[in-house]
């Protein structure tokens, strides 16, 4: 037991980041499938364009949720290069998305709604979410004070360790 809550100890700081991440994401992905289903269903736009519509207005969402909540703890000296650095992500991420949603419709003829949303939400978004939890992670969110939190973490996981030896 003592070895489970030693590996917990160690990660727990990153189950919560990534739990936090994953909550904000969630609220992402319903103002996304709300911006899409009405930018395909209600205004008739292309799949692409509403695709990049709806990425946009949940990576506004996100940013919000993440940059206040899920990574608070990650204090940047210097917002503007952590916002373009977001942006810039988050537009791979898109890319990544409305790339698949591409392929979906044009060069393998899937065009109905229902598709576009499988394309979009089972394969494009899984997709670009790894890679946007990995690029703000490692790029965007790196402020000094996450690694003093880490530290911490690792002094207080070091504490417990030898308390439950002793």
């Amino acid at each position: 037991m003592t070895g489970i809550r030693g590996f917990y100890g160690r990660f727990r700081h990153l189950v919560h980041e990534l739990l936090k991440f994953g909550a904000v994401g969630g609220f992402g992905v319903i103002v996304n499938v709300v911006v899409l289903n009405l930018c395909l269903d209600h205004l008739d736009l292309a799949p692409v364009r509403s695709t990049i519509i709806a990425t946009a207005a949940a990576i506004a969402v996100n940013y919000l949720g993440n940059r206040y909540w899920a990574y608070r703890h990650k204090g940047s000296e210097d917002r503007r290069r952590e916002m373009v650095l977001f942006l810039v992500f988050s537009g791979v991420g898109m890319g990544i998305t409305a790339g698949i949603v591409a392929v979906s419709n044009y060069a393998l003829g899937f065009t109905s709604l229902l598709a576009n949303n499988i394309a979009n939400y089972a394969i494009g978004l899984p997709i670009g979410t790894l890679f946007r939890f990995w690029s703000y992670r490692t790029w965007v969110f790196t402020g000094t004070r996450a690694r003093d939190i880490d530290r911490e973490a690792e002094q207080l996981v070091e504490e417990s360790t030898t308390r439950t030896r002793s």
